[in-house]
């Protein structure tokens, strides 16, 4: 091929989705979030702005809204030239725009999310009752409707509080003509959020999801996370599930996907503004850092086998006998499936130590939800491992410059009081020190070997404090 030949296009396919909303100036919410959260789960975003905004994190200054011929002018430009393959709404401002969106998503044969952003998080009124009204014949040709508990309350006549009301609401959101609603509590109070979903029965929900007369219902909780950014939240949740849905898959996988994905980018927020703003790219941000996460735990254990040569077998002081684990977490890790970690573990073979089937993630839950709870006190931490305990290391770890955490086996709960007793041994060492540990030992107990376990923010100061402790081993024999 000659050096100056032009490179031939290789265009990628992806499926087309449809946000008709208002803009956000600040970037956070609105038009912005909607196409930013498209792109990350993969699909093209277009778009059709209804008034445009002067809004920042605190709050909107002013508002313009547009034309409905204008509007009406997007709609078909957009559907002229792209197959769209689901819509969603948001902000439409006024009844006449109302109408107009409704007619449009009443002509399509596509998947619609109406997200009817009807009062803000202050609680003000963003729609005059004529609008309100008109409303209702949207929500009619709707396929999903996702009110807060403060909009759905507008819409219906139930004000919600508890997670039956929000259920009843989105029963009557169903009889209203919606095919589905998912009906957000994260204005209500509580530690934990619930999101109520309520559909008609369909071939994706099993028996056990069933409720009264010809709905379904299926809550979505999840422990609400303190002191983090929302602003953006309805809207990238509202796009998240339309992305989902135009490539194809099922309402209720669609709605678990988008919640999955809003938590996540709530947890790992912007720290942008004064408010900051949701992370609408998280997910994605997950799957990008799993090679790196897998290279890093790799590194380490190139570390650890080096120092074995070296040292001509010391690091097998410090494996115990049940296998020495090594994990790491991606930097947006959220559950176990998103900790690599040795496939089998570290044993130990005459004068050196092999692991046996190489890194991948998913490979050890135990390591995995050590891992997750201790990033729920320190987002930080991302990698970790286990070791011997006995009073060598014991006496050894007293004299490194560590922060180090137990805690109490005798008050563990049974398995049918905790999930994970793994997660709640590292949540009392936690909160039994002031400050992140980096070592958490398990004195042990009745078929289960006393045990180190160790945190680091990255691979290489993981691999440092195994093999400093295995060195000081060995100098106190």
């Amino acid at each position: 091929m000659e050096q100056n030949a032009p490179r031939q296009p290789a265009p990628t396919s992806q499926p087309v989705a449809l946000t008709v909303a208002g803009s956000d100036s600040g970037g956070g919410a609105g038009i912005q979030a909607d196409l930013k959260t498209m792109e990350a789960a993969g699909v093209f975003g277009t778009s059709v702005v209804t008034s445009v905004t002067a809004q920042h994190t605190q709050g909107v200054e002013s508002t313009h809204i547009l034309p409905a011929e204008e509007v009406d002018a997007q709609l078909s430009a957009v559907f002229s030239d792209f197959d769209i393959r689901a819509l969603k709404t948001g902000m439409l401002a006024t009844a006449e725009l109302v109408e107009l969106v409704t007619e449009w998503v009443q002509s399509q044969e596509i998947p619609a999310v109406v997200d009817p952003v009807m009062v803000a998080a202050t609680g003000d009124r963003l729609l005059e009752p004529d609008a309100e009204q008109a409303y209702k014949r949207l929500i009619e040709a709707a396929t999903l409707v996702t009110p807060n508990a403060d909009e759905a309350a507008v819409l219906t006549d139930i004000e919600p509080e508890t997670s039956s009301d929000l259920q009843s609401a989105g029963k009557q959101l169903c009889e209203m003509g919606a095919d589905a609603a998912l009906v957000k509590g994260g204005h209500l109070s509580g530690e934990q959020v619930t999101d109520v979903f309520v559909s008609a029965t369909t071939a994706d929900q099993s028996a056990a999801n069933a409720g009264e007369g010809d709905y379904t219902s299926r809550q979505f909780t999840h422990p609400r996370i303190e002191g983090a950014a929302t602003h953006g939240s309805g809207c990238t949740l509202a796009s998240a599930i339309t992305a989902q849905l135009a490539q194809g898959t099922t309402l209720e996988k669609a709605v678990k996907r988008g919640i999955e994905q809003l938590s996540r980018a709530i947890r790992y927020h912007h720290a942008v503004g004064s408010g900051g703003a949701v992370h609408h790219s998280a997910t994605q941000q997950e799957r990008a850092g799993r090679t790196e996460t897998i290279a890093a735990v790799e590194r380490c254990l190139r570390q650890l086998h080096q120092f074995q040569w070296q040292t001509e077998g010391l690091l097998d002081a410090i494996v115990p006998e049940v296998g020495m684990q090594i994990a790491g977490a991606t930097p947006y890790a959220e559950r176990v499936e998103e900790i690599a970690a040795i496939d089998g573990r570290i044993t130990r073979t005459s004068m050196r130590i092999r692991e046996t089937r190489g890194v991948r993630f998913g490979a050890s839950s135990h390591i995995a939800r050590l891992l997750l709870t201790a990033r729920e006190f320190d987002p930080s931490l991302r990698f970790a491992a286990n070791c011997r305990y006995d009073n060598r290391i014991d006496a050894v770890l007293a004299e490194q410059d560590w922060a180090i955490a137990s805690f109490d086996r005798t008050a563990e709960p049974t398995a049918e009081e905790e999930n994970s007793t793994m997660s709640w041994g590292t949540k009392r060492a936690f909160e039994s020190v002031a400050e992140t540990p980096v070592a958490i030992v398990d004195d042990g107990a009745h078929g289960k070997e006393p045990m180190t376990r160790l945190l680091a923010t990255d691979a290489e100061t993981l691999a440092d404090r195994l093999c400093t402790i295995a060195s000081r081993v060995a100098a106190e024999q």
